[in-house]
């Protein structure tokens, strides 16, 4: 082996280790992120990137709005238009909200005219001629944002002393043209009500599809206060909804509620693929190691077994995923299996993963439980099967992964290397 290349690897073994190994395990697919650029390009395809990049500028764009800085989010919410996704008809509703707020009606006004050409279907529709209303004169209202937080305070008070005249109050912030941080105060206060006036309205804003932003807040309180009414309701909501994003939303509801029966039932019938995989996700972060197991040795098809793997990181299923290795066939499933043990960690993967390596024949496989053992920190094992290995092929895989870690025995060994 070439001395200076055993050289380099030693050095970066003192300074690349605290950095690269978090961003490995957080993508899940380390071999891809550090030494398999066209791996890591496939699992990240360009319309994930995509969404995220969108989510992150409009979220961003409406924390400028909550904070008053109306030009530096008009700019923003110009930047999701052009990316013309998921979110482009939200963006052109707060766009003329925070024009109009900087004094610009008359671009507000345009702005929404461009809403109702490019997205005649919207559901910002609604409340977009309500803002149109209130810029032309129609109904104004004096208040300025300070003084509604102000009697945003108010508010909750009247309903921590029992009083049902605040109730219509916060019906009318929660429908009005007011920030959305503002009418998430508001709708958060609601949902704290016991009476059954608040609970309808909690209700019938998580039913509507006409006001995205309030639907999908409406339904997370549902799930916050995870009584059978909501349960039933929110059961309903997910039926009954053609939306994917208000489903997942009730993924969360159901996940802050505990409700893993819901979402079992969900996982064992949904036919789309997409949202069972949600299913089976939730699953894993509700501890539903059973379950999991359950749909693991129920499912004939690959995709399904591997979404259960996946998600058995979540609950730290070290024993089942033990098992899954050393018996699975399908060669996606078990290398999904075998990662996930190196992620899981524990001295039962430890053992599992040593195991594989002496019993696997493919070399493939071998390079998949090296990987695993690296994200396992497995340095002084990794040493042992180096000094055994006398696959060239191998041997230079298990040394590239040491020169990426740092322990004494890792470094005793590359000693030796370099002294021979």
């Amino acid at each position: 082996m070439n001395r200076k290349l055993l050289l380099m690897n030693l050095f970066l073994s003192c300074v690349v280790f605290s950095g690269q190994i978090p961003r490995v395990m957080a993508q899940d697919v380390p071999s891809a992120s550090l030494l398999d650029p066209q791996a890591a390009e496939k699992a990240n395809t360009d319309a994930e990137r995509a969404k995220a990049r969108e989510d992150e500028v409009y979220s961003s764009a409406k924390d400028a709005l909550d904070e008053g800085e109306y030009d530096s989010a008009v700019k923003e919410f110009d930047e999701v238009i052009k990316m013309r996704g998921r979110k482009a008809d939200g963006a052109l509703y707060w766009k003329a909200y925070a024009l109009n707020k900087a004094g610009n009606k008359g671009q507000a006004l345009t702005t929404i005219g461009e809403l109702r050409k490019g997205y005649p279907k919207s559901n910002w529709l609604r409340d977009a001629g309500a803002l149109e209303q209130e810029m032309r004169g129609a109904s104004v209202n004096p208040e300025n944002i300070p003084d509604e937080e102000i009697k945003l305070l108010a508010l909750q008070t009247l309903l921590n002393s029992g009083s049902e005249k605040a109730v219509p109050l916060l019906e009318k912030v929660i429908t009005g043209n007011y920030p959305p941080k503002l009418k998430d105060k508001a709708l958060f206060v609601l949902s704290q009500s016991g009476s059954e006036k608040a609970q309808q309205i909690l209700l019938t804003l998580a039913k509507a599809n006409n006001q995205p932003d309030l639907q999908k807040r409406a339904i997370r309180y549902m799930g916050m206060n995870g009584s059978g009414h909501n349960r039933t309701a929110l059961k309903e909501i997910y039926n009954s909804s053609a939306d994917m994003g208000v489903k997942k939303t009730v993924f969360q509801a159901w996940l802050m509620s505990g409700d893993k029966e819901d979402v079992l039932a969900v996982a064992r019938t949904e036919k789309n693929p997409e949202l069972r995989k949600e299913a089976i996700r939730y699953l894993g972060m509700m501890g539903g190691r059973a379950e999991l197991l359950e749909f693991y040795k129920s499912s004939p098809d690959p995709e399904t077994r591997e979404a259960a793997v996946g998600a058995m990181l979540l609950c730290g299923c070290a024993h089942e995923l033990a098992e899954i290795a050393q018996t699975e066939k399908d060669p996606a499933v078990l290398d999904k299996a075998i990662n996930t043990l190196g992620l899981v960690g524990g001295a039962e993967s430890l053992a599992t993963l040593s195991k594989l390596y002496g019993t696997q024949a493919d070399v493939s496989t071998k390079k998949k439980v090296i990987n695993a053992l690296f994200l396992h920190g497995a340095g002084k094992e990794m040493v042992s099967l180096a000094r055994k290995e006398t696959n060239p092929e191998l041997k230079k895989a298990l040394i590239e992964k040491m020169s990426l870690m740092s322990s004494p025995e890792i470094t005793e060994y590359m000693m030796e290397i370099l002294n021979k």
